[in-house]
């Protein structure tokens, strides 16, 4: 197991307050170097997007015009 999967493994991850009770919820990890994880959260175990500082930022500034 590398580094970044045992930060995942052990990662404080936090659903929207803006997400309801559908099946459409996805979950959030602030990791290391400013890197942020993404999940769905109906599959914890499945795999995870990395953002990078500047990707995360961008994630943001689109969902938020959406």
């Amino acid at each position: 197991m590398n580094n970044l999967q045992r930060e995942l493994a052990r990662a404080h991850w936090r659903t929207s307050s803006y997400s309801g009770s559908g099946d459409q919820c996805v979950e959030v990890a602030a990791l290391s170097d400013g890197l942020h994880a993404v999940r769905d959260s109906k599959d914890p175990s499945g795999p995870a997007l990395i953002l990078s500082a500047k990707g995360w930022q961008a994630l943001l500034g689109t969902a938020r015009t959406a």
